[in-house]
């Protein structure tokens, strides 16, 4: 499959926002479970989001990326959904971490 480099962003952008709009919809998966699971969390896509505009020169801090992932101040996010952690999710995260 041939597409040109236009239509190869559009369609990645389009997937990223998809992605950040089923991630605000699914508050009951903790960062931690994505991070265990799939070795990235919604505040690794918010630092990526602002590396992708350091790289090109946009002014973003690092609030501002991670509200527009999550769609809300990251405080505000992790004082309304975000839960302790259960002593396994952290001893699986420690092991998975461990080979990084």
């Amino acid at each position: 499959m041939s597409i040109d480099d236009k239509t190869r962003t559009e369609l990645e952008a389009a997937v990223f926002r998809r992605l950040v709009s089923h991630l605000r919809d699914r508050t009951d998966v903790q960062n931690i479970d994505l991070m265990n699971l799939a070795g990235f969390c919604r505040n690794c896509l918010s630092n990526w989001l602002k590396d992708a505009a350091d790289a090109q020169g946009v002014p973003l801090s690092k609030d501002e990326s991670r509200e527009a992932v999550y769609g809300m101040p990251y405080e505000a996010w992790k004082a309304k959904y975000q839960g302790t952690a259960t002593p396994e999710q952290l001893e699986t995260m420690k092991k998975a971490q461990s080979g990084h």
